[in-house]
């Protein structure tokens, strides 16, 4: 392996001012910032949107709706007034129902980035959006997470085709269930798995660990050692797929939302943990930190 393939850049802030995001005028609208579409929860696990919306928000998107079980629609509207809520039916689970893909379409027209996955058990509701979105030239950016990886199983290419705007984020957990193997493998060799399925699966792979890797369909990779175990907690997964959601929803392409939504929630742990202790801050404080990180990173 040679080049830009043998070569794993370190995620840093001297890379991240290499790689200055979109500018934005500074005259834009929250139109031009981006809207972000989060489907997601369950009625047993509400918060999860909640964390991944309002990361997308301090991350700078413009606007944010929120699609999950219409039991608790009214609760998350008064907790997080900034979204717009779409109620969708749930089961007798209370997991999202399949039919509610059909309440998404027009929600989907409008969406710079589709989020699916946080705080979702069942993934039959994404499978179903997707399987709509096949035939349309739907035009944003698609991040996976949680339940919603569960798509990618079997090893074959993402079913919207030769698209490249799909970015997935596994923990080694669910990495070893997407790819068929297991936990120990993934952690044995991250990189050449990371390389192997970004190529195969036709995504920008952020496989989410101690070190966190982010690799491109085309083998280019970043490596993430900056952090702390206080991160290791609830919710922060969604913190982090909602950072990268607002950041491709302002127009930063799939590699670029990966690396500097992985940098961002890093240092928000790092800088939570100097004021608050390296253990028992929760998910819901990254992003209170994140504004002045996009400025101390700009």
């Amino acid at each position: 392996m040679s080049g830009a393939r043998a070569t794993v850049r370190r995620i840093d802030t001297a890379l991240l001012r290499r790689w200055p995001l979109p500018l934005l005028a500074k005259n834009a609208d929250k139109k031009a910032r981006g809207d972000v579409l989060v489907v997601g929860g369950s009625r047993a696990m509400p918060g999860a949107v909640l964390l991944a919306g309002v990361a997308a928000l301090r991350v700078g998107a413009g606007r944010v709706q929120v699609a999950t079980a219409s039991e608790v629609t009214a609760a998350l509207g008064v907790a997080f007034p900034e979204a717009r809520m779409v109620a969708l039916p749930t089961n007798r689970r209370g997991e999202l129902a399949p039919t509610g893909a059909a309440l998404l379409r027009e929600h989907l027209d409008g969406c710079c980035t589709l989020l699916i996955g946080p705080g979702m058990l069942d993934h039959a509701l994404a499978s179903r959006i997707l399987r709509g979105a096949r035939s349309a030239t739907l035009d944003y950016t698609l991040v996976l997470d949680a339940a919603a990886l569960r798509l990618l199983r079997g090893r074959k290419p993402f079913a919207l085709g030769a698209r490249r705007d799909v970015i997935a984020t596994p923990h080694a957990g669910e990495m070893a269930d997407l790819w068929g193997c297991t936990r120990q493998e993934v952690e044995a060799a991250p990189l050449e798995l990371a390389r192997k399925a970004a190529r195969s699966l036709n995504v920008t792979l952020v496989l989410k660990g101690v070190e966190t890797l982010v690799v491109t369909p085309a083998g280019e990779a970043y490596r993430n050692v900056a952090g702390n175990s206080g991160l290791a907690t609830a919710g922060s997964g969604d913190t982090l797929a909602g950072l990268i959601a607002g950041l491709a929803a302002r127009g930063a392409e799939p590699a670029q939302a990966a690396v500097w939504g992985v940098a961002l929630h890093a240092q928000a742990g790092e800088a939570l943990a100097r004021r608050l202790g390296p253990l028992g801050y929760v998910a819901r404080e990254l992003a209170t930190e994140v504004p002045a990180l996009l400025e101390r990173n700009s």
